[in-house]
């Protein structure tokens, strides 16, 4: 076999039994990939043989196999999740003239650890480093959006939950009940809670495993960031939310 087509068949073999919910059998394999069924057992021979496919004794069916996954997971651990989202902060601030940053949950506290500045007069009153309360923030509901109401409840009471303005949600049932929306919908909104005058929307960024490592979001006035504009902007920080979690290797659940 020519070695540059048996890497272009390795490859594609590999991306094709990635791609397939059940598994793919050689010859499943040689009418997708038009590839002779001598060349394509060779192949899966091979992978099999170092791992990086698995074959079900009853079907003989492929898949991929956990040293392809060990080495994904390796390669994941050292990529930093702010050098993965900085670009598309950068593009949505593009699109949308709104500044957008990038949290994470330390100690109880959301953090920011990224930030991106629009152009223009309006500022935010935001830096990295900067933390702020869970309980009154969009990225601080995303941060805890994946934990359970105990461990939330833990949270709040040992942070506690002062009322930063007369829209903050100080009770912890009224926070859970926020959190549902949360999971429910994909992205959170603080609406005056933290100040007044601005409002926030975040969405979560996921890990390998599906874990919240991150939420990205923005902030802005209520005059600029309004009811007209709002669902616009929420969609475009869902989108480039998913955008860095497929970057940092999640795979979103298809629809069955």
């Amino acid at each position: 076999m020519n070695p540059q087509n048996t890497v272009e068949r390795t490859l594609s073999i590999l991306e094709a039994a990635g791609h397939s919910e059940h598994g793919l059998s050689n010859s499943d394999i040689s009418r997708r990939l038009k590839i002779p069924k001598s060349s394509a057992s060779y192949i899966l021979r091979v992978l099999e043989r170092r791992g990086y496919l698995l074959r079900d004794a009853g079907s003989g069916k492929y898949r991929l196999g956990l040293k392809l996954m060990s080495l994904t997971r390796d390669m994941l651990t050292h990529i930093d999740v702010r050098e993965v989202a900085k670009p598309v902060m950068e593009q949505f601030v593009n699109v949308t003239n709104l500044s957008a940053h990038l949290a994470v949950l330390d100690n109880g506290r959301a953090v920011y650890v990224e930030k991106v500045e629009a152009q223009g007069f309006v500022k935010m009153d935001i830096w990295v480093g900067h933390r702020l309360p869970v309980h009154s923030t969009s990225i601080g509901k995303v941060l805890v959006s994946g934990m359970s109401d105990d461990e939330i409840t833990a949270i709040l009471n040992l942070r506690g939950m002062d009322r930063i303005t007369k829209k903050t949600i100080a009770t912890v049932p009224r926070f859970l009940k926020e959190i549902e929306n949360v999971r429910k919908f994909g992205f959170a909104i603080d609406n005056e809670e933290n100040s007044l005058g601005v409002r926030c929307v975040s969405a979560p960024v996921f890990d390998l495993q599906g874990k919240i490592i991150a939420a990205l979001g923005t902030s802005s006035t209520i005059m600029q960031l309004d009811d007209a504009n709002l669902s616009g902007t929420v969609e475009l920080i869902r989108s480039c939310a998913l955008q860095v979690s497929e970057k940092m290797g999640y795979l979103p659940r298809r629809p069955r």
